[in-house]
């Protein structure tokens, strides 16, 4: 009984994460006029949509989380989300250009 509480703790606490990140990428994203959607897209072209990132622009109305490029990155290499650090990171790149 023990045994299943933890592992239950643990997956909500992993999602909890998740969602956490998931947000600082959208405010991220829209502090720099960027929309979250394409991006992620451009990064999963096959995946048709992804709930939790629809689910949190919507429930973004201020951008007053701020993240830094680096922390940003490795938050999202940190939950597998390479192809979209990439994207990212490109991103990252043009603007700093600008």
């Amino acid at each position: 009984m023990e045994h299943e509480n933890r592992d239950e703790f643990i997956i909500k606490k992993y999602q909890q994460d998740e969602a956490v990140m998931i947000q600082l990428f959208v405010n991220w994203a829209m502090r720099n006029d960027l929309d979250p959607v394409q991006l992620y897209q451009r990064a999963y072209p096959s995946q048709i949509k992804n709930e939790a990132l629809l689910l949190a622009v919507e429930e973004t109305e201020s951008f007053d989380m701020e993240i830094g490029d680096d922390t940003l990155l490795e938050l999202l290499q940190m939950f597998g989300n390479d192809d979209l650090a990439f994207v990212v990171s490109e991103e990252m790149e043009r603007i700093q250009r600008k």
